[in-house]
């Protein structure tokens, strides 16, 4: 129970990720704030922690709306008094089409959740993890930060990129507050956001790539688990990474280094 006490919110809490590190930092005592923009999946989420024996609110928010994030913040922080880890996780992978065709509406959706979500998680949140210190972890990816194959998805990459730089400048600038800021890059995990992209045209934009047999080397290409990630969520946001900030760490099974 190294979390007993803490207050967590978790972004994209309804399913994958999200889900798993909910369940996982509730079980190490932490108070959670479920956050999703979907409510059905998050009272899910919630009851499930509840049942378990845990403590957990849903929150339903749109990360990309500057005034339900607030609130949802503010509601988690009136429900349990503090705030001392972030995981802001939510995002979506978009459309993946030739930058030609990518369209500026939907190169705005991708941003406008990927990019300005974790912008507003973290800018709502520091106000009250300055109280105390604490822990904020973000979910980037190998794509944008180590690989660079997969044809069409710029605008979901450039917002991968654009995580790990914020991470490290918030790194430095939070660091006097005793915060931490740090970066989990999945690879292929077994979650629903490889099902839910929007892929269009995208053979026009890809070039192939050569690589030795097995995508994923330690795992004969089996897909990692939403519940290794979590485990990887649970160390950075707990004491023993007290000295870890403004460190992305790679989650893939050596994926990425083929790739």
């Amino acid at each position: 129970m190294e979390l007993q006490g803490k207050v967590a919110l978790i972004t994209g809490a309804g399913s994958g990720i999200g889900k798993a590190a909910a369940l996982r930092l509730a079980r190490e005592g932490a108070m959670v704030g479920a956050l999703s923009h979907t409510d059905d999946e998050i009272r899910k989420t919630a009851q499930e922690i509840e049942q378990a024996g845990g403590k957990a609110i849903p929150l339903v928010a749109d990360v990309g709306d500057e005034a339900q994030m607030k609130k949802a913040v503010d509601d988690l922080v009136q429900a349990y008094g503090r705030l001392d880890i972030v995981f802001a996780n939510a995002g979506i992978n978009g459309v993946w089409a030739p930058i030609d065709e990518l369209q500026p509406k939907e190169w705005d959706r991708t941003i406008n959740t990927n990019l300005r979500g974790t912008y507003l998680t973290i800018h709502y949140a520091v106000p009250h993890l300055k109280q105390a210190g604490g822990s904020i972890v973000i979910t980037a990816s190998i794509n944008g930060t180590r690989t660079f194959t997969s044809a069409g998805a710029t605008a979901y990459s450039a917002t991968k990129a654009a995580q790990v730089a914020m991470a490290q400048m918030l790194a430095v600038e939070l660091a006097k507050h005793k915060i931490r800021v740090n970066v989990v890059c999945p690879g292929k995990i077994d979650t629903e956001i490889t099902e839910n992209t929007d892929k269009r045209n995208t053979e026009e934009a890809e070039v192939p790539a050569e690589f030795p047999a097995g995508r994923i080397p330690l795992t004969g290409n089996e897909p990692g688990t939403s519940e290794e990630v979590a485990e990887l969520v649970l160390f950075l946001a707990s004491d023993r990474a007290r000295h870890i900030t403004g460190t992305p760490v790679w989650i893939d099974g050596a994926q990425s280094l083929l790739v």
